[in-house]
């Protein structure tokens, strides 16, 4: 047997607490919510119980001299950053608490812009909104803004209405035929945006669908890992022992090139997250608030209902561009190299192989150019969403995809597909 499949089998038969070595012992934290608990239906957010507010407003909009970076209509703003964010006086953008009526997901970074109104606060948003609130809140680059707004709302909402939820299957309100043709499940929607390993949710296998609420015991572990301080070198280590808790743990643990989106994600709580962004600190405070996470009391945590912007808290000064968010994927990836593939089984992990410019040999590999050409043939190609399984991109979905997507990555150096 070859030294990686050797050690991979000696990680699937370890136990569960292996994969969180103190857990066990930390005060408050219950770990049982770390074992294998296998789920016996897929009991995600069907429609029937997705939060439905009957007061849909959209997101509050930007009125001198409250204007931020100045993006409006999905349009770029001025990529200057080092913006007080809500601005002294904008009441428009304050800190509301989400409602029982109203959707969040498993983002907390756009569950926060919704809970200060720059997405709808009850959690159906829209393409432009994304665009502009990315770059306004967290001073996102356009292209990157554009990236991930249109991979949200090609793979979990609807590309005619350009209609999103935040959280739950809310196919009735982002759909343009009511739900006709098919579920649009929003953030929610496992192996899209959401995947298995998340810092903070639980694995769709592990907890009977529930992919999307927050787990405190996960959130006190990240802390724990991190010491406090989410910077690259703790999170690359976290990602790497969810990884490992999810191999060992998930008889159906996936790992495909989307969990790729699952780096960029670890890497807004040091590059968008603090204060100034990168030139800030990724500290406990701010992830926490930014997280809704609060002490239970008890030496563990609990969600709060408050995922919100901390107090006196700056936009990053520079824009965050799809080359700067490839180039940190990289570097998270490459502390802690892992396989792509997935579980067909307990102990029976296939590899993925090849996909795209990025992933060869099942592993990230390349260049931070090859990875921002790997984000785009991620949303514009047929990609493995499952063992044995492929996400196939309708044509009018590739054609609205390419329509969004094309003109940020030109001059980017990777082949652009050029029609549907």
């Amino acid at each position: 047997m070859a030294p990686t499949h050797l050690l991979l089998a000696a990680v699937l038969v370890a136990q569960p607490i292996l994969g969180y070595p103190f857990v066990a012992n930390m005060p408050g934290v219950d770990s049982s919510l770390l074992t294998g608990r296998k789920a016996s239906a897929h009991t995600k957010r069907a429609s029937s119980t997705c939060p439905f507010n009957t007061n849909h407003q959209g997101a509050a909009p930007y009125t001198a001299p409250y204007t931020y970076t100045g993006a409006k209509n999905g349009l770029p703003g001025s990529q200057v950053g080092n913006i007080l964010v809500p601005a002294k006086g904008d009441t428009a953008h304050q800190f509301v608490a989400p409602g029982p009526n109203d959707i969040r997901g498993p983002c907390p970074g756009l569950n926060t812009a919704a809970n200060h109104n720059f997405l709808s606060h009850d959690g159906i948003t829209t393409f432009s909104e994304l665009v502009d609130a990315q770059q306004n809140v967290y001073n996102v680059g356009y292209d990157l803004a554009v990236l991930l707004a249109t991979l949200g709302v090609s793979l979990d909402g609807d590309v005619l209405t350009e209609k999103m939820s935040l959280g739950c299957d809310a196919t009735s309100r982002t759909s343009s035929t009511g739900g006709l043709l098919g579920s649009e499940e929003g953030l929610d929607g496992h192996n899209k945006f959401e995947a298995d390993t998340s810092l903070t949710r639980n694995d769709y296998y592990l907890a009977n669908g529930d992919d999307h609420t927050f787990n405190g015991t996960l959130f006190g572990y990240m802390d724990q890992t991190c010491s406090g301080l989410f910077n690259r070198d703790n999170l690359a280590l976290y990602r790497y022992q969810r990884y490992e808790q999810s191999l060992a743990e998930n008889g159906n643990f996936y790992f495909g090139p989307k969990s790729v989106l699952l780096y960029g994600a670890a890497t807004f709580l040091y590059e968008l997250f603090p204060s100034h962004g990168p030139e800030g600190t990724p500290d406990l405070a701010t992830i926490s608030s930014f997280f809704g996470a609060a002490s239970d009391g008890k030496g563990g945590w609990e969600f709060n209902n408050a995922e919100k912007i901390p107090a006196n808290w700056y936009s990053r000064t520079t824009p965050f561009t799809n080359l700067e968010v490839a180039t940190e994927i990289l570097a998270l990836y490459a502390e802690h190299p892992v396989l792509f593939g997935g579980n067909a089984g307990a102990g029976n992990f296939d590899l993925l192989g090849t996909f795209g410019s990025g992933i060869s040999g099942s592993k990230l590999t390349g260049s931070a150019a090859d990875v921002r050409c790997l984000l785009y043939q991620i949303a514009t190609e047929n990609v493995p969403s499952s063992l044995g399984g492929v996400l196939t991109l309708p044509l009018e979905v590739l054609s609205w995809v390419l329509e969004k997507l094309n003109p940020v990555f030109e001059g980017s150096g990777c082949p652009l597909v050029t029609s549907a």
